[in-house]
């Protein structure tokens, strides 16, 4: 029985992070229809800036700790307004009517030119943001003693993913939004800003790209290296879950959290190779996802 909690809760706190930065993912696929290999890269720098935000603000000796982490977090909003509309309008819009192996190809390119550019910046050498890990204190379950940040992860998920499903199906300009990944031809006719939205979808994606990387430098080292392996989960779960799905996106960060974790505590040899096992299970036995829709793309 331990042993089952204990995978099924290191698998919901690997979720967590992982949906966070997977649902920005689909979100930009969804609204832009641009599968984002630099995506990972939005993550890396928003644990960097997190990680430098925390380490000037620590460094002072305030007596706040628990503003650090709020400072952490904005620092985020900073990243995804600067680069989001930045990348959004100087770069992809001129590549919406090509082929989509050139989005593809461009958005590679702009992960080589994003990896580099945070090495000159920051350096190669690790960056820690130590200090917000031990606000929540320790929690026991089932006699393990879990970190309270780390639990406080599974609520952050939870907050974003409610919230996000609320602003898409229960607000105009989410319901405008919708129209756009309907029909993006039609809602230009019918007068919607397409423009506009665009520029927002993907500012807000790459803000819970640069969260999720903010949320989780605290549990590691912030170097170098980073942006591979996430933008490599976030592929998975988004073939997992259905390209543009937000559900589908919920769903397999818990299939690829929860089989992290059963790989990690019964076979760590297979940690690794287990995520593309499973997606490429899906692949074989649908290939459009759990929630993915044949000719109609939804979110």
């Amino acid at each position: 029985m331990q042993l089952v909690s204990t995978i099924v809760l290191d698998g919901l706190i690997d979720a967590s992070w992982i949906f966070i930065v997977a649902v920005g993912l689909t979100l930009i696929f969804g609204v832009l229809n641009v599968l984002n290999i630099a995506h990972g890269n939005f993550y890396a720098i928003g644990a960097y800036v997190a990680a430098s935000a925390a380490g000037w603000y620590y460094a002072g000796g305030d007596s706040f700790p628990a503003l650090g982490l709020i400072i952490m977090l904005g620092s985020t909003l900073v990243v995804a307004v600067v680069l989001g509309p930045l990348l959004e309008r100087g770069l992809l819009r001129f590549f919406y009517e090509r082929d989509e192996v050139v989005l593809v190809l461009v958005t590679y390119a702009l992960f080589l030119v994003l990896e580099d550019a945070t090495k000159l910046i920051w350096g190669v050498n690790p960056y820690y943001a130590y200090e917000p890990y031990v606000l929540f204190g320790n929690v026991s379950f089932f006699g393990l003693s879990y970190v309270g940040y780390d639990l406080m992860l599974i609520v952050v998920a939870v907050l974003v993913g409610v919230l996000l499903w609320l602003a898409l199906n229960r607000t105009t300009s989410g319901k405008l939004v919708l129209a756009v990944i309907h029909d993006r031809d039609m809602s230009s006719a019918l007068g919607i800003n397409v423009t506009r939205i665009f520029v927002v979808a993907f500012t807000i994606g790459v803000f819970l790209a640069a969260a999720g990387g903010a949320v989780t430098a605290p549990k590691i080292s912030v170097q170098p290296g980073l942006a591979v392996t996430v933008v490599l989960l976030s592929f998975a779960v988004v073939v997992i879950g259905g390209l543009g799905s937000i559900g589908g996106a919920a769903v397999a960060s818990l299939i690829v959290g929860i089989a992290r974790s059963l790989a990690i505590h019964t076979a760590p040899w297979a940690e690794l190779f287990i995520v593309y096992m499973v997606m490429a299970l899906m692949l074989a036995i649908r290939p459009q996802g759990l929630f993915g829709t044949e000719g109609l793309r939804k979110i």
